[in-house]
């Protein structure tokens, strides 16, 4: 991120909240990530009319377009190579959502867990054995992310330690593999287990860090507030965003949308992000 600079704010948002916010979307060409193609049942479905809908929404917007792929009911990370094959479908399937909507970044979830933390180096292997399964699971999706210019970023859920999920990410030795840091899942990871703050998890990513989904919370749950409602402190973490070797996307991710231009405005008043 250039110094002196102040990052541009963006939203993920379904096509409902484009509709509502698309107006202030397009006043700054801001970042999008879109949020309607993560669920099976759409994926399944006859999902073309609502992209063209979308790009008709996108006409005259400049900004990077992202889609959050698909999560719900698995983690990349399965043993059993029969649900490796049903993961591999599902995230195929948001690449081919990305490629219609234009879309150049899918956001992935990372495997690790706080189990994880405490318990892999207590089976000789086990660590190795995890990088080794969700390559097994990626090696296609990632061969077709790179053939159509998506990028992938592997965000944290559970993730203790961020080292582990950026060393994920650089096992694959491809660009487009990179990572996403969700700022309240690591506020909810530093008070309620022990984690690092957040402006480490960006420091320690480095040139890494190509996509954040910010949010406040209190961190005991995952909350989704907009900005200012919660305990993070914003003004170390666009510190650290200012040293970033790369320009992230920094993705307002609010459990109630409406709320996008609130979220924005609070890290606005603070001279921290436009």
């Amino acid at each position: 991120m250039s110094q002196g600079a102040k990052p541009v704010l963006g939203a993920a948002l379904t096509i409902n909240g484009l509709t509502r916010h698309r107006d202030w979307i397009l006043d700054r060409q801001r970042d999008l990530e879109i949020q309607d193609f993560h669920k099976a049942e759409v994926l399944d479905g006859d999902w073309r009319p609502q992209a063209e809908r979308l790009r008709a929404l996108l006409d005259g917007h400049t900004g990077r377009v992202g889609l959050h792929g698909p999560f719900w009911g698995f983690k990349i990370d399965s043993h059993d190579p029969e649900i490796r094959a049903v993961v591999r479908r599902r995230l195929l399937q948001g690449l081919e959502a990305c490629e219609a909507l234009g879309a150049t970044q899918m956001v992935i979830h990372s495997p690790y867990t706080t189990w994880d933390h405490n318990n892999l180096d207590a089976f000789p292997g086990a660590r190795e054995q995890l990088v080794e399964r969700v390559q097994q699971t990626l090696r296609e999706v990632v061969a077709r992310a790179e053939a159509i210019g998506c990028t992938l970023v592997i965000e944290n859920i559970e993730d203790k330690d961020p080292r582990d999920r950026i060393a994920l990410a650089a096992s694959f030795n491809s660009p487009s593999v990179k990572v996403s840091l969700d700022t309240g899942h690591a506020h909810y990871a530093h008070v309620s287990t022990g984690a690092p703050p957040v402006d480490f998890h960006v420091l320690l990513a480095g040139g890494a860090l190509e996509h954040v989904h910010v949010q406040d919370t209190d961190g005991h749950a995952d909350r989704h507030w907009r900005p200012g409602q919660g305990s993070i402190g914003w003004h170390s973490v666009f510190a650290a965003l200012a040293t970033a070797q790369s320009s992230p996307r920094l993705i307002l991710e609010l459990r109630d949308s409406a709320e996008v231009p609130a979220g924005a405005a609070y890290l606005q008043s603070l001279g921290l992000a436009e």
